[in-house]
């Protein structure tokens, strides 16, 4: 008996569903494989660039994950806690504010889908009280072969000229607040990349700089990337005023001593400055998380799920450093007593080498 026209539609339905489900399988593999034959190719010990101060660090970072900082949520006075600290260590540091502070307010709504599933959830919340921290370098030297004193050790030249454009370091200092009276203290997501942008801006004070320096903690990243999204739109961003992003967004571990590095697929030119870092590097820097359904299958694609997101849509090229999910992501257990110190201070080491070396390399 021949089927019906519903039934003939239905298996044709179920027939381009298999298959690509059966495609993305065989995409989700592929990738996989791709990513696993990655080069592990830390540097040798004696080539490893050590500029970072591992008890500063861990210091940031404790006082970020400190349950008197309530989690960071946005709006609240933990998140206020936070950025008030940050602006005090940006100020010992020496950056300074963009315009006549360091604190960029704004303003926007939320929507949260479980608001309509939930009783007593709210499907729209007006936060007024939102504010990036934004601290800057200007350029250390001007002009072909100006030089600049950046130590007591004598004049270093700063070559070639000075850049119109700026370098952007960031990272979100916002988490997930206190849920049923419980802190979620976000240690790695996100005190981890703070604290790695404040160790950044400490090595980048003390040397030559072609480009100005720009460093954002970013606010409401959970609630939707909206203190980036904020930043991009106010400041009118784009590759005639932004050569690049660096932003930072769980760097604090991995059992494998591993840390995935995104953004060269969009931009191949970064490739080689990645693969140099990797030559003084003491983890190891993967590519991988970039490409689309098509390509990927079911490997995530990580290009607009952190505040670098804003400016890959602006076109801005973005070097992204983060770990991939960890049992105690978005959980009350991201602690710092969960953080390997030793592999979180390498990646300190390896954000700042990459920093000078686009420094060195862009325009």
């Amino acid at each position: 008996m021949p089927l019906s026209r519903g039934a003939r539609r239905r298996l044709v339905l179920l027939s381009i569903l298999a298959l690509s489900f059966v495609y993305l399988s065989i995409a989700t593999w592929k990738e996989r494989s791709r990513i696993a034959a990655e080069p592990r190719v830390s540097a040798p010990a004696e080539a490893v660039a050590h500029s970072v101060d591992r008890d500063r660090l861990m210091s940031d970072l404790r006082r970020l994950a400190d349950p008197a900082m309530q989690g960071r949520r946005t709006g609240t006075d933990g998140g206020r806690r936070a950025r008030r600290f940050i602006e005090e260590r940006m100020r010992e540091i020496g950056l300074q504010p963009v315009g006549a502070r360091y604190a960029h307010p704004f303003a926007f709504v939320h929507h949260s889908i479980k608001g309509l599933l939930l009783p007593g959830r709210s499907f729209t919340t007006a936060y007024d009280d939102a504010a990036n921290v934004i601290g800057s370098l200007p350029p250390s030297c001007g002009g072909s072969g100006r030089e600049h004193e950046s130590d007591g050790s004598g004049p270093q030249e700063c070559t070639p000229p000075a850049s119109d454009r700026t370098l952007i370091v960031s990272a979100h200092y916002d988490h997930l607040g206190v849920r049923g009276g419980v802190v979620y203290p976000g240690a790695d997501d996100n005190a981890s990349g703070v604290a790695v942008l404040l160790a950044a801006a400490e090595a980048a004070a003390g040397a030559p700089r072609r480009h100005e320096l720009i460093f954002i903690a970013f606010d409401a990243e959970e609630l939707g990337l909206k203190g980036s999204q904020a930043y991009v739109t106010n400041r009118h961003v784009s590759t005639e005023t932004v050569a690049a992003i660096v932003n930072l967004d769980m760097v604090s571990r991995n059992e494998s001593k591993e840390i995935f590095v995104v953004g060269t697929e969009h931009t191949p030119a970064l490739d080689p400055i990645v693969r140099a870092v990797q030559q003084r590097a003491a983890v190891n820097l993967l590519r991988g998380h970039e490409r689309s359904m098509l390509r990927a299958g079911f490997v995530e694609n990580w290009t607009d799920l952190s505040d670098h997101g804003p400016f890959a849509d602006a076109g801005v090229p973005f070097l992204y450093f983060g770990v991939e999910d960890h049992a105690d992501y978005h959980a009350p257990s991201d602690s710092v007593e969960q953080v390997d110190p030793v592999f979180f201070g390498n990646v300190a080491d390896a954000v700042v080498e990459t920093l000078k070396a686009l420094d060195a390399s862009l325009r």
